[in-house]
């Protein structure tokens, strides 16, 4: 798996896990705002570096990660995931918990959805178009990447394999939550959701928050499904206030205005 190192050597480091159909590239805005962390940035499994390898599922690519964490972290890592990415990092503080500080969990879908197959093999079937300029534009805008990013969102949609996308996607739909999650001794977290996001975007959440003892909820105002990209400023003082903080109660960050 590829893996992008940017920041201080021997600053406290972050594992940035970016999600489906995009990569590591899309964390840039964040992490030129967390000047003071070492922030480790992989290209998952099936995506733009890592296109060589395609993505076979999450338990696997929750092994590659920790791999990651063991090899280039002296202890445990805050854990920041976005979607796809937000899953996998639910996953990775509830299967390796000592490799995890805390764990910040945004826009995950963490409702299995039912009768999924029709819609991933509509995915499978229309796989050809997200290379496409065109089609790729209307993909990026409701991920909210800036026109900047255009280029590197594009290089990853053509460099997705069919069955990459299509094993991505049916692991995102049927995500299930481990049941290691709700254990009290786990690491903090906290969850961000847009308030603009799907129904079952807003429930996953709520879920989450529900089912593991000491989390921290917000719903981001004016904000829907690609929050680091919309306001990475906002999203950098909302994560260090909160890891200044021990995640212990809520900092004074202020939310981004719709």
């Amino acid at each position: 798996m590829h893996v992008d190192e940017r920041g201080h050597a021997d600053a406290r480091p972050v594992l940035l896990v970016h999600g489906g159909g995009v990569a590591g590239w899309m964390w840039r805005p964040l992490v030129d705002e967390l000047t003071q962390r070492r922030c480790l940035v992989p290209d998952l499994p099936g995506h733009d570096h890592s296109s060589d390898e395609p993505y076979r599922d999450h338990a696997s690519t929750v092994d590659a990660l920790a791999r990651v964490v063991e090899a280039r972290a002296k202890g445990p890592v805050d854990v920041v995931g976005f979607s796809l990415g937000a899953q996998l990092g639910v996953m990775l503080a509830s299967l390796r918990p000592e490799l995890v500080a805390s764990v910040t969990v945004i826009s995950a879908q963490a409702r299995p959805m039912r009768a999924t197959r029709a819609l991933v093999t509509m995915v499978g079937a229309t796989s050809a178009l997200a290379g496409r300029t065109w089609f790729a534009r209307l993909q990026a805008r409701e991920l909210f990447v800036p026109d900047a990013s255009f280029g590197d969102y594009l290089r990853t949609a053509r460099s997705i394999s069919r069955d990459t996308l299509v094993t991505s996607v049916r692991e995102n739909l049927q995500f299930r939550v481990p049941a290691a999650w709700s254990q009290q001794s786990g690491a903090p977290a906290l969850v961000l959701v847009g308030a603009k996001e799907r129904r079952v975007m807003l429930d996953s959440a709520r879920g989450l928050h529900r089912s593991r003892p000491g989390t921290q909820l917000e719903v981001v105002p004016g904000r829907g499904h690609g929050l680091p990209l919309q306001d990475p400023v906002w999203l950098a003082q909302r994560l260090q206030g909160w890891w200044q903080s021990g995640q212990s109660g809520r900092p004074g960050a202020t939310s981004p205005d719709s």
